[in-house]
């Protein structure tokens, strides 16, 4: 970074008066403040043995850093003073600390050791790593054509629109959003703070810890129209098919309008996907599914004005969307009977539809070195610190429990957690406790679920469903559970990435067929060997299972994504495609860490696994070591082709 160049997060335009500020201080995160107070003062005094918070425990923000009130008040008079000088225009005393002060501060106002290997990840996300290049100037015909205008799509328009690359996004809705357009059940929200669930570039006036649908719509909606990318997108289009044109260098794109219609083609240099995972319905498979009279929903489907007022309810599944909607929906229901295939762990949700105060929001909004702080010790304490509990340990002696010792713990911790929750009611903590280690399914976040067991009108069955009839589900034991509405919360196609488009690369090979019908995989998963210039976000072993920010990993890929091109632009390249040898090492080394975590565990069943046991979803890198893979690409690691002639020349 240039040494006259102050980064990002200084560059707030900061209008709170005096008294605005002491009652958003007030309320402040203290651990927070204390980097603040470090950075625009310079001094160090702030990082004394007097000053340094407790470790973070659980998912909570650690408000008050478990300090004195005595010491927390010198800090927040001190933030006042030293926010307010820079409001006024006096320049921050150390705006660029080296990554191994960066890593000492992060360090000291988390209680416990930050690795060195974060110092660069740090760093950049205070806007202190290395500036990139300026873009080489585009060439005519070189077009990109993004599938799915949700997260990924929307990130990678940002870059593709400050690039000067021409672009198209096309979207089978009639707005973006993504998941977050498709999903409107009762409850929905996402289960990761939402300043980690944002993009650090595009603040939002967060209203509630943990957003609901709603909000997070509207920032994304808001993200759009801020950065012109609506007249970039063709909605209520679908991509049916893709094919690859060796000699032209080009996609052919099929497109036609959604729920059908005549085609239209699309030619492109470069299709990338952002389609997601997580809005393709899954239906059960149940016999008389399709003969239920009353109204049958998915939570992906969720009818506009369904009325549940005095209704008696089924759900079948007890997973995330499952724990969102049930307490959402127990007071208007009349009865509401809960149909579980398996138990699951959950954790408790500290911070459950908590709201925001408004100075605190404002605070959040206008002093960029507060916000980006916060954002990092959320980061913290959402992203790797899991990882190394949920590595197998082939010494620990109660495989059947846990994988290791700390694993362990958290099964007598979550245990507790259950019992004080379900007091009172052994029949419901023997159906509802699992026996199988935590984290071996994805870990859920209790937002009433347990409590709202207890009540006298919910029913929890863990009999299997033998089949369904048209008022009733019948289960194994000859019980018909009358109802007069069934909601399926069964998850998501989450396996067939891409479905369910036709997508062939070199020689008309499908990428189905490559693939198999639900085992991809992907080079950091974003490429695969013989689909020239098709780049996938959100693609295989990229959620972060033991944590992490789906978010985050979208940015690290479109980065990754958008040096590829970069680099083809450069030296003038016409396609891209990654190595047979480099796919399948990388590959290998997937599966290989995935052996050794708790996914892989015996008589595990999740969505993580294809039928034949393989780890499909998750990544198995900590969310560091995946933001390191994903900085630069190495085209030695690709087969590339120089600019045909005729593809020059292309319109």
């Amino acid at each position: 970074m240039p040494a006259n160049r102050l980064p990002d997060v200084f560059l707030s335009e900061m209008r709170m008066d005096d008294a605005t500020l002491r009652e958003a201080l007030a309320i402040a995160n203290i651990p927070t403040l204390i980097p603040v107070l470090v950075q625009l003062t310079g001094d160090e005094r702030w990082l004394e043995e007097r000053y340094r918070p407790t470790r973070n425990r659980g998912l909570g923000d650690n408000a008050t850093g478990g300090l004195p009130e005595e010491a927390q008040q010198e800090i927040r008079d001190a933030a006042f003073s030293a926010i307010a000088a820079w409001r006024d225009g006096h320049p921050p005393a150390r705006p660029t600390p080296s990554e191994a002060e960066l890593l000492r501060m992060l360090s000291f106002t988390m209680g416990e050791d930050v690795a060195p290997e974060y110092g660069p990840m740090i760093a950049a996300e205070l806007g202190l790593g290395p500036q990139p290049a300026p873009w080489p100037q585009t060439r005519a015909g070189f077009k990109v054509l993004v599938i799915g205008a949700g997260i990924s799509g929307l990130a990678l328009g940002v870059r593709l629109t400050r690039a000067q690359i021409d672009h198209e996004i096309i979207e089978r809705e009639d707005e973006v959003g993504g998941t977050w357009y498709v999903n409107r059940y009762p409850g929905c929200g996402v289960d990761t703070p939402s300043a980690l669930y944002s993009f650090a570039w595009e603040p939002w006036p967060w209203s509630k810890h943990f957003a609901l649908r709603d909000e997070l719509h509207a920032y994304l909606a808001g993200l759009a129209d801020r950065h012109g990318l609506r007249e970039r997108i063709s909605f209520a289009t679908e991509v049916v098919a893709a094919d690859w044109d060796e000699g032209a260098q080009e996609w052919v794109v099929t497109l036609r309008p959604r729920g059908g219609g005549p085609t239209e083609v699309r030619r492109a240099s470069v299709l990338i996907s952002g389609t997601g995972v997580l809005s393709r319905p899954r239906w059960p498979d149940i016999p008389g599914l399709e003969t239920f009279a009353g109204p049958l929903v998915h939570p992906a489907q969720w009818p506009d004005g369904l009325d549940l007022t005095g209704k008696r309810v089924g759900i079948i599944g007890n997973g995330a969307t499952s724990m969102q909607v049930v307490p959402a929906i127990a007071d208007e229901v009349a009865s509401l009977t809960i149909f579980q295939r398996s138990p699951q762990w959950a954790a408790p949700f500290e911070y459950f539809h908590t709201e925001v105060p408004e100075p605190a929001r404002r605070l959040s909004m206008e002093c960029g070195p507060y916000r980006s702080w916060y954002r990092l010790r959320t980061a913290w304490t959402f992203n790797d610190r899991l990882h190394a509990t949920l590595q197998k340990d082939p010494q620990w002696p109660h495989p059947e429990r846990a994988v290791n010792a700390v694993n362990d713990g958290f099964r007598e911790f979550f245990t507790r957690y259950m019992e004080e929750q379900l007091a009172g009611r052994p029949d419901l903590l023997a159906k509802a406790l699992p026996t199988y280690p935590p984290y071996g399914k994805r870990i859920l976040l209790d937002n009433g679920w347990f409590r709202t067991l207890t009540r006298d009108h919910v029913d929890l069955v863990t009999e299997p469903i033998e089949r369904i009839d048209p008022g009733a589900v019948v289960t194994a034991g000859g019980d018909a559970h009358e109802l007069d509405v069934l909601i399926c919360a069964t998850g998501f196609d989450a396996l067939r990435f891409l479905a369910p488009i036709e997508i062939r690369g070199r020689d008309g090979v499908s990428l189905r067929e490559y693939w198999g019908p639900d085992d991809a995989s992907a080079y950091l998963g974003t490429t695969v060997p013989g689909f020239p210039n098709l780049f996938i976000c959100y693609g295989p072993n990229t959620q972060g299972g033991h944590g992490g920010s789906i978010v985050g990993t979208n940015e690290a890929i479109a980065d990754y994504i958008m040096d590829v091109l970069r680099q083809m632009l450069e030296q003038d390249l016409g396609a891209a495609s990654i190595r047979e040898e480099v796919y399948r090492a990388y590959t290998a080394e997937v599966d290989d860490r995935h052996e050794r975590m708790i996914w892989t565990h015996p008589g595990m069943t999740t969505y993580y696994r294809n039928p034949a046991g393989r780890v499909v979803v998750p990544s198995p890198w900590r969310v560091v070591d995946f933001w390191a893979m994903t900085r630069h690409a190495d085209l030695e690691e690709f087969e590339t082709e120089p600019l045909a002639a005729r593809a020059e020349g292309a319109a």
